[in-house]
């Protein structure tokens, strides 16, 4: 059949960069490569090595503990404070580094996306995927601390696995928008690094709910609990710390209000990946 004179002059058409590209397969090997490689890298030359990611959270942990129960004495009724202290601190080491590192992922991997055609949204992914290989290892410390204390194995451990991919969609979402934002507003960073700082002490890591519900009106313990990360961390203390904890369907004030803060992760995670999707194409000219 002959060509149209348009279509042998155009020949076949090539697609421009976007997020995530024609192949999915592509995409997921592209990002476990990037993640890959960046976790081997990080600590590469250290002494120490890999010991370091278990020794950021624990160093923060000793000073906290020591603070919160020799000196301002807020964890001494708390069942296992130590423990629910150090999972609350490996959980938002994650969500912190997951979006902190994520901000800046594009602009630090500029050369790369000048000059070579792949799934843009694999950048920003690998930077959530390294702080996940970083929590698996962190909270292999958590049990170890756990066990070490009294506490016992549960089923309900079970329950840390949906609970650790909520915070991974919200995390990824967040990487999404944050990255994108920041090729074009450069501001974007020290309100990210402020925002979690206000998350760190808004939420209940070096402290209970439960102290917030002796202490506070209702309301604000409540309120608290609106926050998804707040929700995800209460509920992994009574799984994996005590039952004695209350559950964050307790917490907020009955299970459907749990879909508040959910529908929070899934409207931060749609946002950023329209966000992203639409920036995609133009992030190497914007850089």
């Amino acid at each position: 059949m002959p060509v149209s004179g348009a279509d042998a002059t155009l020949g076949r058409q090539i697609k421009g960069p976007s997020a995530v590209g024609s192949d999915p397969r592509r995409f997921w090997h592209l990002t476990r490569a990037l993640a890959v490689t960046e976790f081997k890298l990080r600590f590469f030359g250290s002494v120490l090595g890999y010991a370091w990611q278990v020794m950021r959270p624990l160093l923060l942990f000793g000073v906290l503990y020591v603070l919160f129960t020799q000196v301002i004495k807020i964890g001494g009724d708390v069942p296992l404070y130590g423990v629910a202290l150090l999972l609350g601190l490996v959980l938002y080491t994650f969500f912190s580094e997951a979006t902190g590192s994520a901000v800046t992922s594009i602009v630090d991997r500029e050369n790369l996306v000048r000059k070579i055609e792949f799934p843009r949204l694999a950048v920003p992914m690998s930077v959530v995927l390294t702080a996940l290989f970083n929590l698996a290892l962190n909270l292999g410390v958590v049990v170890v601390f756990l066990l070490a204390s009294g506490g016992s194995v549960r089923w309900s451990w079970l329950q840390l696995v949906p609970l650790v991919a909520i915070l991974v969609v919200l995390a990824a979402g967040l990487a999404m928008l944050l990255s994108a934002t920041y090729v074009r507003a450069r501001d974007m960073r020290p309100i990210w690094d402020v925002v979690l700082q206000v998350l760190f002490y808004g939420s209940p890591i070096f402290y209970a709910i439960e102290t917030v519900q002796q202490s506070a009106p209702d309301w604000v313990a409540k309120a608290l609990m609106l926050n998804p990360f707040a929700a995800v961390l209460q509920q992994a203390r009574h799984a994996v710390v005590s039952p004695e904890y209350e559950t964050a369907a307790s917490a907020i004030g009955g299970a459907p209000r749990l879909l508040i803060p959910l529908a929070i992760v899934a409207g931060i995670f749609a946002f950023g990946y329209a966000v992203f999707r639409k920036a995609a194409p133009r992030l190497a000219e914007d850089l």
